[in-house]
């Protein structure tokens, strides 16, 4: 069965976090969306994204048995669902197209492909990320799924006797170096990763994902629906939040209800509020309705797209939303919403060049083996162009 993951409208949505992949390449618990589904629907998914993006992520323009909404997260009844589907037919839950049999063979042909397709209604849950706070918001559940396909095609370590374990939800990795932590599976479970390391003095409160490579560092505590992509570094207090990878919280401050993209770095002692001093919903930047919208959220902290970065004792507001490559220091809190490119902080920002954006991009993924490449810098470029009218607006 031939699979294409769709970004459809969530591409829009998800910003600034899709800015620079894929919905389907986004992590949320454990995997990625395209690793879960690649697992449930037991084959190699494709992905169709937005033109700018598909030389580094091969989009697939071809006609396909089955597309899936990118952003859907699989159940074992959507599964089930959507692999009897016969062709001629959408599945569709309250007016959100979920599955298509068979996928239309390009974007522009889409309409017209659909228009003679008999709509099926989906009767189970279905749950997808349709704002950039939904990963946080949704994390806890996808660890909990995550980790038991994690123990059906995995082997397990033993623990060193050196650390404390509380509940029988944790699953350690070949390659794992864990010495001298207290970690509590009773309320999630704690998924540790290949290659990692935990270092003395980490106090950790499952749901837990870290993922290959990640360091949590000394004294460190970790709440609950927590991910730490791969190869990142996480110091001071983290919860409920979601780091998709290469991405540096390493010292003292907290993180809470956020969610970092690639290649971020948080300076020392930067903070992120993620409840209002009156308890009200928080508002946060939407890039479809180009606004501040209501998260519906009480909790709500930073979201940071690929590549942005803080000074020390840099303090985000509650609900803030910052884009790609920017660069935020100084004292006070700036702007919630902080534009692609912006340099500066709550005295002011101008605009991040862009030949400098490729240098400081450049050195940061060459620490960690990563070529900056020709497609990277198109990426980047388009992102540039296309995010003037937010600092024309800003700044």
């Amino acid at each position: 069965m031939d699979v294409i993951l769709f970004d459809g409208a969530a591409h829009q949505s998800l910003l600034p976090l899709t800015a620079t992949k894929p919905v389907s390449k986004l992590r949320i618990g454990i995997l990625t969306i395209e690793e879960k589904w690649n697992y449930y629907l037991d084959t190699t998914t494709k992905s169709r994204t937005k033109d700018y993006l598909s030389k580094k992520f091969e989009t697939n323009e071809e006609e396909a048995t089955i597309g899936i909404f990118a952003a859907v997260l699989p159940t074992l009844e959507l599964v089930k669902t959507i692999k009897s589907m016969p062709k001629g037919q959408i599945l569709m839950k309250e007016g959100q197209v979920l599955a298509i049999s068979p996928m239309p063979a390009s974007n522009a042909d889409m309409d017209k492909a659909l228009s003679g397709l008999k709509i099926i209604e989906f009767k189970g849950k279905v749950n997808y990320i349709n704002k950039p706070w939904d990963l946080f918001t949704y994390n806890h559940q996808e660890i909990e799924k995550d980790f038991e396909i994690i123990k059906a095609t995995k082997e397990p370590i033993e623990i060193d006797a050196s650390n404390r374990v509380i509940g029988n939800s944790l699953f350690v990795e070949k390659g794992a170096k864990v010495s001298c932590a207290t970690i509590n599976t009773t309320e999630g479970a704690v998924f540790i990763g290949k290659n990692t390391e935990i270092m003395e003095g980490v106090l950790i409160r499952g749901s837990l994902a870290l993922c290959e490579g990640a360091v949590i560092k000394m004294g460190a505590k970790i709440y609950g629906g927590t991910t730490i992509g791969p190869y990142s570094k996480v110091g001071g207090e983290v919860g409920n939040s979601v780091i998709q990878g290469y991405s540096n919280k390493g010292h003292d401050g907290y993180l809470g209800n956020s969610v970092l993209g690639e290649w971020c770095n948080l300076g020392a002692d930067t903070n992120t509020s993620n409840l209002k001093n009156n308890y009200s919903f928080v508002r946060a930047w939407d890039y479809t309705q180009k606004q501040m919208v209501d998260t519906g959220l009480q909790f709500c902290g930073l979201i940071m797209g690929d590549h942005s970065k803080s000074g020390i004792n840099t303090m985000f507001n509650t609900g803030t939303v910052t884009g790609v490559c920017a660069n935020v220091f100084g004292g006070g809190f700036p702007n919630k919403f902080i534009p692609s490119f912006a340099w500066g902080g709550a005295q002011g920002f101008e605009t991040f060049k862009l030949e400098k954006a490729f240098e400081v991009a450049t050195k940061v993924m060459k620490r960690r083996n990563i070529d900056f490449t020709k497609e990277d810098k198109e990426i980047i470029t388009h992102l540039f162009e296309s995010t003037k009218e937010f600092r024309n607006e800003v700044f």
